[in-house]
């Protein structure tokens, strides 16, 4: 065999290979968040969607017409989370409970959606949750 043979054969397969591979990307924050965007929240805490890579969790937000909208905020990684302090069982506790909550808005323009930078449950402890904002 000759060897450009052998190089091709192996080029081949490590290209298989690639495409084998798990193509799910992890973007920056800045690709999917305004950080010029941030706000202040203050609801009830209704779900917890807790997955990697990301957590969601799920506030009652009412707008300034007195309506009630449902708030999905994305966090940090769950190890992350559990490092700090804030596992899944806080969250759980905390449900149905008021929260206040820091945080930025998608650029997509998706609604009701945004990531969570700083989280307070009704123990007063302020809790980074998510990239810290303005």
């Amino acid at each position: 065999m000759k060897i450009s043979s052998i190089v091709c054969a192996a080029v081949m397969i490590c290209g298989l290979f690639l495409l084998a591979a798990p193509s799910s990307a992890h973007h920056s924050f800045a690709a999917e968040y305004d950080s010029k965007n941030c706000r202040d929240f203050t609801g009830t805490l209704t779900k917890l969607d807790w997955q990697s890579p990301h957590p969601y969790f799920f506030v009652d937000i009412k707008d300034t017409s007195g309506k009630v909208e449902n708030w999905s905020f994305q966090t940090y990684a769950p190890i992350t989370l559990r490092r700090n302090g804030t596992d899944r069982q806080v969250f759980i506790e905390n449900m149905g409970k008021d929260v206040w909550v820091r945080g930025c808005l998608a650029k997509n323009g998706k609604q009701r959606y945004a990531a969570a930078g700083t989280l307070k449950f009704s123990d007063g402890v302020l809790r980074q949750v998510g990239q810290l904002q303005d």
